[in-house]
């Protein structure tokens, strides 16, 4: 609703920071496009979603070490000039190293006494010694945590059923998951993808059916709910806590070269939580998580907050992972990397089974949406008009006095809704409802998602005018 409330405005300058969080595909494919044909809107954005860097953005600036550059281009120009940078850099400290060495061992031979030539090779040499113990730039970031041995059997749904009052979660779903399985789970938020993943955890019970998880499987579960820590903590005490000695790669490593490897710095390791970042703290989120060495990795929205680097040493692990993986994410670029196949979660229960990334499927079902358009087309062809058109295609309609007003009472029915689905959301979980009540609610909650669904679509097609 916040986000609405920035483009009703029509600014001149949108200032967005993580605007992919929280929204589901559509909408996010939505502002993607929005924002592309906003000519006359200057956009400045921090963001993880790299799809969304790559088809919206023209410059991309880079904060690194302190230091600030700028790439005239998309993403992917940006990965292209970044790297390039990076090699130079390491040549130039390369080059100074050598150097380095040399006059290093010549300010040792040299008296105290110098003449004027002396000096000024001393001064070139404290220049040179600044570009020599400059950081090298990491070529490569691995993490390696081995999974434990996982066997055959992992779970089988057997004609499961889940709902909430007359909201249906899952109608009959049977599935067996099959060794290495890596699986996407997508569709728009309140379709039930985290309750799915609950009900597999055992986190909440099915109204019937069976789930039965095999022997050696053993969860690691990345939740929204499980970012907790003691804030008085230092960071390697929250590791050391589950464990002095992981076992990663073949070898055994310290609570402290275990973090490194989450590119936890010795200083940030020895600093306390409360002092790390959103993002800081879903790496530390991620690395205790890992250490237990699952063999099943649950994942409800990994990517919120993480950063691009972390991102692609994620990405890199999990499709080196010999274990089970589950994945539910709004992050095109990252689902891409990582699934096999999807779930997806249309809402009332239907469940669909896709056979390939989210880029295909997105693909599919444009082709599906043009095929059923066309055939619309063919079967109810509109009627010609033969009168003359009373404005030409480029010249834009603008709103009525009438429209104005309904844009603006959609604002608010839109922000009271939403505030009545939370509200029904947090009752339905709560536990404490008598039967009467839960039923009264789960009637009440299709209707206020289906409201919040057709004022959202009324609410874009006029701001589309505005704009």
């Amino acid at each position: 609703m916040a986000l609405a409330n920035t483009l009703i405005a029509d600014p001149d300058l949108l200032i967005l920071d993580e605007p992919t969080n929280h929204l589901d595909l559509d909408m996010i494919e939505w502002l993607e496009e929005y924002l592309r044909r906003s000519s006359r809107l200057t956009l400045l954005m921090v963001t993880h979603d790299r799809y969304f860097l790559d088809r919206v953005c023209a410059e991309i600036i880079e904060l690194d070490s302190h230091n600030v550059y700028s790439y005239k281009g998309n993403y992917s120009y940006y990965l292209e000039k970044r790297q390039e940078r990076i090699e130079a850099k390491t040549q130039e400290i390369e080059r100074a190293n050598n150097l380095y060495r040399t006059e290093l061992e010549w300010m040792r031979r040299m008296p105290q006494a110098r003449g004027h030539k002396a000096r000024y090779r001393e001064e070139a040499f404290y220049e040179l010694e600044k570009v020599a113990k400059q950081r090298l730039y990491q070529k490569e970031v691995k993490l390696d945590v081995k999974a434990s041995y996982i066997g055959n059997k992992i779970f089988e749904a057997d004609h499961v059923c889940k709902a909430f009052g007359s909201l249906t979660i899952l109608d009959d779903f049977s599935y067996i998951f099959a060794r290495y399985e890596k699986m996407g789970i997508v569709g728009n938020n309140g379709t039930g993808k985290s309750t799915f993943l609950k009900l597999l955890m055992g986190l909440q019970q099915p109204d019937s059916g069976t789930l039965d998880i095999g022997e050696t499987v053993r969860f690691g579960y990345y939740s929204q709910e499980g970012l907790r820590f003691n804030e008085q903590m230092k960071v390697i005490d929250v590791v050391r806590d589950i464990a002095e000695v992981i076992e990663c790669g073949g070898r055994q490593l310290t609570a402290s070269q275990f973090l490194q490897h989450f590119l936890f710095t010795p200083e940030t390791q020895h600093s306390y939580v409360y002092k790390l970042s959103g993002g800081e703290r879903r790496r530390l989120y991620l690395c205790t998580v890992l250490m237990r060495n699952p063999n099943f990795l649950i994942l409800d929205e990994p990517t919120n907050d993480l950063d691009i680097v972390t991102l692609q040493v994620l990405e890199e692990y999990l499709r080196d992972f010999k274990g089970c993986l589950i994945v539910v994410s709004h992050d095109r670029y990252f689902m891409d990397k990582v699934v096999d196949h999807l779930l997806v979660f249309n809402g009332g229960g239907d469940i669909r089974d896709f056979p390939g990334n989210y880029t295909r499927y997105r693909e599919w079902k444009e082709q599906k949406e043009a095929r059923q358009r066309e055939a619309e087309r063919v079967a109810h062809p509109k009627p010609t008009d033969e009168r003359p058109a009373r404005r030409r295609d480029n010249d834009k309609r603008r709103l009525t006095y009438k429209e104005r007003m309904e844009l603006e009472q959609l604002e608010r029915d839109i922000a009271e809704l939403e505030a009545e689905k939370a509200h029904i959301e947090e009752a339905l979980c709560s536990g404490t409802l008598s039967v009467d009540q839960l039923t009264e609610l789960s009637k009440r909650f299709p209707i206020v998602n289906d409201t919040i669904d057709e004022k959202t679509l009324r609410w874009m097609e006029l701001s589309e005018l505005q704009g």
